[in-house]
């Protein structure tokens, strides 16, 4: 039995646009392959600025801690702001880098109100992986109230 001529031409018409579907479909080859590329640079990219910042909040973190503890150390009474520059210049060394702890200057100041407080200070440079990233560093400081001017008790039975 032969088909009509009418489903004949619809039957082609169906395998020319199925043929041609397929073809389109083969233009597409390899494309997975170029997305997953350019996707991965980019997360790579996004993880790598994330880790940049942890690492930076980290030494930051860090070196204000040293600051505060060489500052709290060179305003007890038997020490001087020296010893709270070295203090801190230890602290940095045992949990960075050494060359973090270059730049350290400790002073004592006087507030408005006329207290003595011990200032240390850390200028230290920036970790930066790779070109991306600020030039300057950090300049962090650790204050504390001095001891020194601590008065002595007043006498028993005086007014």
């Amino acid at each position: 039995m032969r088909w009509p001529h009418r489903v004949r031409a619809r039957v082609r018409a169906r395998l020319r646009l199925r043929s041609r579907l397929r073809r389109a479909g083969r233009a597409d080859d390899g494309s997975a392959i170029a997305e997953f590329v350019m996707v991965s640079a980019l997360l790579l990219f996004v993880v790598l600025a994330v880790l940049q910042l942890a690492v930076a909040l980290y030494v930051r973190n860090t070196l204000i801690s040293a600051a505060a503890e060489g500052a709290r150390f060179g305003a007890r009474a038997d020490a001087s702001p020296a010893d709270g520059a070295a203090r801190a210049a230890s602290l940095i060394s045992a949990s960075l880098n050494p060359s973090f702890a270059e730049r350290i200057s400790a002073r004592t100041t006087r507030t408005q109100d006329g207290v003595d407080v011990v200032v240390v200070t850390v200028a230290a440079p920036l970790p930066v992986f790779g070109p991306i990233g600020p030039a300057e560093g950090f300049k962090v400081s650790g204050r504390a109230f001095s001891e020194v001017q601590v008065a002595a008790p007043a006498p028993a039975g005086a007014s």
